[in-house]
């Protein structure tokens, strides 16, 4: 009861909640990070035809077989990380479940972990609910990580550290630099890097290193990812993790009683575009997304936001001082009900709120034309300013 009382500094999930404020107001949403275009064909008719073959029962536990197989095959393939797929791939209900797998099992109450802020808003209250303590360690939006700082904020009670890479809500992606540097200081504190990769395909600049290839790293990584950002399935709940078998053994004892397990027919669709679908088509989806981004990009600066472009993932986290004095929650609030495009609260993503009274966040995956008719609206900000 103590450890549920303690959730309540978090509020419900403000991204959620702007997703049903959107629809009140027909505005479009630009708040939750799902697309509106269809998935690959590949995809969906694998799932249909494992439906009508009556793939309708549970699944394996921790994933069917072809898509573990799948996974396995393709860590090697892209990072040269060799993995087993019978002990060291665990498929749960999307990666919010496998991130809660993954500190459930893994971090103990007393603990500290440590979260960059500012962050997915899940992070901080999968920590509480282990009865640990997550200690935030703020990045500086458009620079690099302060690796001294980061070093500082490692203690004897330090059990482990979630970086996502490329990020929600900054769109950094981690160098090779800054990887290697936060696995130095797991091993030296002996912590595990919990990584939230789901964006691991949509980036614009520098390259995506999953931290468990870096040399002594194999078994202080639990690497998460999943179908929801790569094929376009936020629905779907099909998420992955990797790691050495003896964290797997706990994070599945974990997911076994959470969850069961993730969708069977859908996990043959997962499995079947990660069989089929070659370089080309994670090469257009990052050229796809980036012109995206630049639509909304230029349509959020014309209207007097400032930002920066962001180097992976699918959002831009924009400062509206310049335009309105409001706090966060009143000018999202204002923006989606009078200027009818949804955003998200900055506040949501800090563990003080503010520090992000000033932003809002912005998601781009949207066609062009949605995305277009958004920039053609947030232009009516500059006239219709908030009081």
């Amino acid at each position: 009861m103590k450890t549920a009382a303690r959730t309540h500094s978090f509020v419900e999930s403000v991204i959620r909640g702007m997703t049903r404020l959107a629809m009140e107001h027909d505005a479009i949403n630009l708040a939750q990070g799902f697309p509106n275009f269809p998935a690959p064909d590949v995809l969906k008719e694998a799932a249909v035809r494992a439906i009508r073959d009556d793939i309708n029962q549970y699944a394996i536990t921790w994933g069917a077989r072809r898509l573990r197989h799948a996974l396995a095959r393709k860590y090697d393939e892209w990072y040269g990380l060799p993995v087993d797929p019978e002990a060291e791939v665990t498929v749960c209900c999307g990666a919010t479940e496998a991130m809660a797998s993954t500190m459930m099992a893994l971090i103990d109450p007393g603990d500290e972990v440590i979260i960059f802020e500012p962050f997915y808003e899940n992070y901080g209250p999968d920590v509480i609910l282990c009865g640990a303590q997550p200690v935030f360690l703020p990045m500086n939006p458009g620079q690099r990580l302060d690796m001294d700082r980061v070093a500082a904020a490692f203690s004897h009670r330090t059990q482990a550290i979630v970086v996502n890479t490329p990020n929600n809500p900054t769109g950094l992606v981690l160098s090779r630099a800054e990887c290697e540097g936060i696995a130095e200081l797991c091993l030296r504190h002996d912590a595990i890097v919990v990584t939230d990769e789901i964006y691991e395909h949509i980036r614009y600049e520098g390259e995506h290193i999953p931290i468990a290839t870096l040399p002594g790293m194999h078994d202080h990584a639990v690497t998460i990812s999943g179908a929801s950002k790569t094929f376009g399935v936020t629905g779907w709940r099909v998420g992955t993790i990797v790691a050495h078998e003896r964290l797997t053994d706990a994070i599945r004892k974990v997911h076994d009683f959470l969850t069961v397990g993730a969708p069977a027919p859908l996990q043959e669709g997962v499995a079947a575009a990660l069989e089929s679908l070659g370089p080309e088509y994670y090469e257009d989806l990052s050229t796809a997304y980036r012109a995206r981004r630049d639509l909304l990009y230029s349509g959020l600066i014309a209207a007097g936001f400032r930002c920066d472009p962001p180097a992976g993932a699918y959002y831009i986290l924009a400062d509206f001082s310049d335009i309105s004095d409001k706090p966060d929650d009143e000018f999202a609030a204002w923006m989606t009900a009078q200027v009818g495009v949804a955003s998200v609260p900055g506040s949501s993503f800090y563990h003080n709120p503010a520090d992000g009274r000033h932003l809002v966040r912005f998601a781009f995956c949207k066609t062009d034309d949605l995305l277009g008719e958004a920039a053609e609206r947030l232009l009516r900000v500059r006239d219709q300013l908030p009081p």
